[in-house]
């Protein structure tokens, strides 16, 4: 999962929970008013203040504002505010900004607190003394707030590190990857839930029952399931052996909630709620998670299978092009020695060694450095111009970003579009043009060429043949780079063009 994918999700989780927060103010569903108690917990505090409760104004608004500007705070520390000033950017600007929205969230949760808990005013000897002390429950907790954010949103962006660190260790990294997030997300939520000033189910609930079920979903998917799979044994006998582990665990689980509550109350609602929920959803999840995961690792191996054939078909097409290549370099500088008397010769088979060196060493490897191939393109182009170098009416023209990223590519790829502007592009009888442009910009290749077009007389054996470069390197692309490159042909009665990008 991208660091982008996280960001999705931590998004919506946050809009999700305030909303969720919203509509239980609104349709007032509350450990009290199950119990028939409307509003009593609330009520008596102002009652025996000698102050009217207003739902509206002392219960419903300032948890609205507060929840409001929580989800703002958070929003605004988790996306913008601590990330900036860990990558220490703008970091004045950022730092007042960060002091800003301390002491902003600090009034908005005093200002909340002296409507909701206004009953305490008259509890002070003066109004002053009052309010103080309202401000400063207020501040406490926006740097519990605070202080808690930034906790987070550092532990996230270096728990990449770590898990890299771990990776070198373990041989199955996707299990600390899964860990790690699922308890990144209770951790988040259960703060989330903690910062209600009144103990609730909801807190409880989540603090005591996810994580085993955490644990579970963990211990099934990586250690029992498969264990169960070499014995043949279905899903009755997992679920069976899922009941009595849940069964274990949440005794215990249950019994320390007992010791932190000192709720005799809490116990059997948590032990229900413990074997309910993970006997009737995590145990069969997890169970539908592993069979997928089979599944999608048997198509893998197929998929593999089937490739070791095309790789066969793969190498057969690639050694089409290679001698082909071969024979007509050596024809060129055959031609070129006879004309310059052996001047330009030495320069001409010092690139052509460079080539068969790369085709001898490189060539064979599953991928190469993109500067590596484009010197061969590069050898391969200074070649040709030797052999039209004569003719004032034929244009070569290249323009390669010499900053090529360090990126890697499959080898001899580029090459057969520039064999094929060269094969139909040039005319020694007509003015002919080349033109090769090759640039990257992050980690997309973007290689385009244009060349002349010269109608080939019939007698030519070349003119009805396409050519063995461009029919095997779209066989290529399709193997090598799928979902993942575009060609783009065009031709007219003049000019031949071919545009191709690769996600490198």
């Amino acid at each position: 999962m991208n660091n982008s994918d996280f960001k999705k999700i931590e998004f919506w989780v946050a809009t999700g929970l305030c909303l969720l927060v919203i509509f239980l103010m609104v349709i007032n569903i509350d450990r009290d008013t199950i119990s028939g108690n409307f509003y009593s917990h609330k009520i008596y505090p102002f009652r025996d203040s000698g102050i009217n409760f207003s739902y509206l104004a002392h219960y419903f608004l300032p948890k609205l504002f507060s929840a409001t500007s929580f989800y703002l705070v958070f929003l605004l520390l988790n996306f913008y505010l601590i990330p900036a000033l860990i990558k220490q950017t703008q970091s004045i600007l950022n730092t007042f900004l960060f002091v800003a929205v301390f002491f902003l969230y600090g009034l908005s949760s005093s200002i909340g607190y002296t409507y909701s808990q206004a009953y305490l005013l008259v509890t002070y000897n003066n109004i002053t003394e009052a309010y103080f002390h309202l401000f400063v429950k207020g501040y406490s907790n926006a740097i519990y707030v605070i202080v808690m954010f930034s906790l987070y949103v550092i532990a996230k962006t270096y728990a990449p590190i770590v898990l890299k660190h771990f990776e070198l260790k373990y041989k199955n990294p996707k299990i600390m990857q899964e860990c790690a997030f699922a308890v990144t997300i209770w951790v988040f939520v259960l703060f989330l839930l903690g910062t209600q000033a009144s103990r609730n189910y909801y807190g409880i609930i989540w603090g005591f029952v996810v994580p085993i079920g955490i644990l579970q979903y963990g211990f099934s998917l990586y250690q029992l399931i498969p264990d169960l799979k070499n014995t043949n044994i279905g899903f009755w006998g997992y679920l069976w052996r899922c009941i009595l582990l849940i069964a274990l665990i949440g005794s215990f689980i249950a019994t320390i909630a007992l010791v932190i509550l000192q709720d005799t109350d809490t116990w059997p609602i948590i032990f229900a709620f413990n074997m309910g929920v993970h006997c009737l959803f995590t145990t069969p999840f997890t169970w539908l998670i592993y069979n997928y995961r089979l599944k999608n690792k048997s198509e893998i191996r197929y998929l593999k299978q089937e490739l070791g054939k095309s790789d066969a078909s793969l190498s057969f097409l690639q050694s089409q092009i290679n001698p082909h290549f071969l024979f007509n370099a050596l024809n060129t500088l055959y031609g070129t020695a006879l004309q310059e008397k052996a001047e330009r010769t030495g320069e001409g088979i010092q690139k052509l060694g460079d080539m068969m060196r790369f085709m001898l060493h490189e060539n064979v490897q599953d991928k190469i450095s993109l500067t590596r191939d484009v010197d061969y393109l590069e050898n391969y182009i200074a070649l040709q111009k030797l052999r039209t170098s004569r003719s004032a009416d034929i244009v070569i023209d290249t323009q390669i970003d010499p900053q090529l990223n360090n990126l890697e590519i499959t080898p001899m790829l580029l090459i057969p579009f520039v064999e094929n502007a060269f094969k139909h592009g040039i005319s020694l009888q007509h003015p002919s043009y080349i033109k090769v442009t090759l640039q990257t910009k992050d980690k997309t290749l973007y290689f385009d060429v244009h060349n002349s077009i010269h109608i080939k007389p019939d007698a030519d054996p070349e003119k009805f043949k396409s050519g063995i470069g461009l029919q095997n390197v779209k066989q290529r692309l399709a193997l090598l780079y799928p979902n993942s490159h575009e060609l783009i042909i065009r031709e007219s009665a003049t000019e031949f063009f071919i545009h191709l990008t690769i996600q490198l």
